[in-house]
């Protein structure tokens, strides 16, 4: 699932909140119908053997005194316990997985680039065999070149271990190869949901359409990006209404005085907007 929208709506503060490194202010969050606080207060350790996160900024995430090898073994012995004896050909493996080098396991975190970095980020999480992994813009301080292939890397471990994504990106070319849903965010709240393809053929929501023309597509001409007006409103002081309603070029005086539901509109495709049906 690929989680969309523009900077500060409140995708990377979702993502903190599942992996537990923010509380919520309101609401629940549940996984395997367990409400996030039960792992959180009694079985916190089986919670991050099923769920892992892949950060950002993969040099920071790394601890720098650390080899390699104490990185990846440090959720086996924390969360897996996994024995002394098995942790080494475990560690190679990993390696593998993610292509990288095995002499690589004695190196420390500085002596890697971007890239190399976060393999080993992505391989430090795999390490805890989750069956998903939360990964917040894995690619985005990565050179172009680069960016390509750790995201095909992503889309053959996925194939291969049956992982699930929970894939935080503001590139939607990237999300629209990875993802098999999407969710748009704006200003904190999802204001539409559905199939990858759903989505990206037939968006039922303005804002998503304005992401949507910003992408470039081989051999269109004369196509132009939507183009909003203002910035987006303070999410602790929202407008009434749609939130999107003071940039939004469809909006009238209802979507500025009601606060439009999140709806299904065919087949679990879901928008939050009065005016769907003339997109």
């Amino acid at each position: 699932m690929g989680v969309v929208g523009e900077s500060g709506c409140g995708k990377s503060t979702l993502a903190k909140l599942i992996m537990t490194l923010e509380e919520p202010s309101s609401g629940n969050i549940f996984f395997k119908n367990k409400n996030l606080e039960f792992y959180r207060k009694n079985d916190v350790l089986s919670y991050f053997s099923q769920v892992q996160f892949v950060f950002q900024d993969p040099l920071s995430s790394l601890n720098p005194r650390k080899t390699i090898r104490q990185i990846l073994q440090t959720p086996m012995k924390k969360i897996l316990k996994t024995p002394k004896k098995d942790m080494e050909k475990r560690c190679l493996e990993l390696l593998e997985l993610v292509n990288l080098r095995p002499e690589f396991i004695n190196r420390y975190p500085h002596e890697f680039s971007g890239g190399q970095s976060q393999r080993i980020g992505i391989a430090r999480a795999l390490a805890a065999e989750p069956e998903v992994m939360i990964l917040d813009e894995p690619v985005s301080a990565l050179d172009v070149s680069i960016q390509a292939q750790i995201i095909n890397l992503l889309i053959d471990l996925k194939n291969r271990l049956g992982l699930t994504y929970f894939f935080i990106s503001h590139d939607l070319a990237v999300v629209e190869k990875l993802c098999d849903r999407v969710a748009v965010m704006y200003l904190g709240k999802i204001v539409e949901y559905g199939t990858t393809e759903q989505v990206f053929d037939s968006p039922k929501h303005p804002y998503t359409k304005v992401l949507l023309s910003s992408i470039p597509k081989p051999g269109e001409k004369g196509v132009s990006s939507i183009i909003l007006e203002g910035e987006p409103p303070d999410p602790a002081n929202p407008p009434k209404g749609c939130s999107f309603s003071p940039r939004c070029f469809m909006a009238n005086s209802k979507c500025k005085q009601q606060t439009p539901e999140l709806i299904e509109v065919n087949d679990m495709h879901k928008t939050a907007c009065f005016h769907y049906k003339e997109l």
